[in-house]
């Protein structure tokens, strides 16, 4: 089985050829509107490894695919619509007249600083410098995973949600030192990393009940007075705890 080092390297050097070659396609004037697609998926996926090896460029790397304030970036480029020239990028003046770039022209300009960092991920994850604490933690956190899974396929539900409940847990207090958010309580519970990352808008309102639930099921697990959890429960359970661990960071 691989390990996620492995894993994000190879994801990496395929994002790092995928985007060359639509590149390479955007030079040849091949029409946006068919790569569009391609490029999509390919941001999609980038936009995720920047996240967690570049944070400080993924505003950066956001901005290039759509200001929201400005209304422009690629997303719009993509359209070829008059109102996607942005001003400033390759403005060329012939005599008193200002002559604007082609909007093909702009999104090969942009799609070429996103290429350039994502190729710095691979430069940083490839250095002694990447901190691979995270990446080492998610390989416990899937081994752990895995055990809830088998514990509660033979039958043991209460134990299978407490396993899955303290990754939950670790993975949330993760999260938080990521963005720099500390809990005041010494003894925090997954509510109260919940909130905190609500609070500071680092997730949006249908992410923060999902883990309501969670957190809900794992206490469900914790608490013997109350009724005993089901196979179902802990199924879902386990299912939120991994899209949660693979989603947020």
């Amino acid at each position: 089985m691989k390990s996620n080092i492995e894993r994000y390297k190879k994801d990496i050097e395929e994002l790092t050829k995928l985007g060359d070659s639509i590149f390479k396609r955007m030079k040849k004037n091949e029409n946006l509107a068919e790569l569009r697609q391609e490029f999509e998926l390919w941001y999609s996926e980038s936009f995720s490894v920047v996240k967690i090896i570049l944070p400080d460029r993924i505003s950066d790397f956001s901005k290039m695919y759509y200001d929201d304030k400005k209304k422009e970036g690629l997303r719009n480029l993509f359209q070829y619509t008059p109102s996607t020239i942005k001003k400033g990028w390759g403005f060329e003046v012939v005599g008193d007249e200002i002559i604007p770039p082609e909007p093909i022209e702009i999104a090969k300009s942009i799609f070429d600083s996103q290429i350039g960092i994502l190729k710095s991920c691979e430069k940083r994850f490839r250095s002694s410098l990447f901190d691979i604490k995270q990446l080492l933690q998610s390989d416990i956190f899937e081994s752990e995973l895995d055990s809830s899974k088998e514990l509660n396929k033979k039958g043991f539900a209460r134990a299978a949600g407490a396993v899955v409940g303290v990754v939950l847990e670790g993975h949330l207090s993760q999260v938080c030192n990521n963005h720099n958010l500390s809990v005041k309580k010494s003894n925090p519970t997954i509510n109260d990393y919940n909130q905190l990352l609500k609070d500071n808008n680092i997730i949006e309102t249908p992410t923060w009940r999902l883990i309501q639930r969670l957190g809900d099921l794992r206490n469900l697990c914790d608490h013997k007075k109350q009724k005993e959890p089901t196979k179902q429960e802990i199924d879902e359970l386990i299912e939120g705890v991994d899209k949660i661990s693979k989603t947020l960071f």
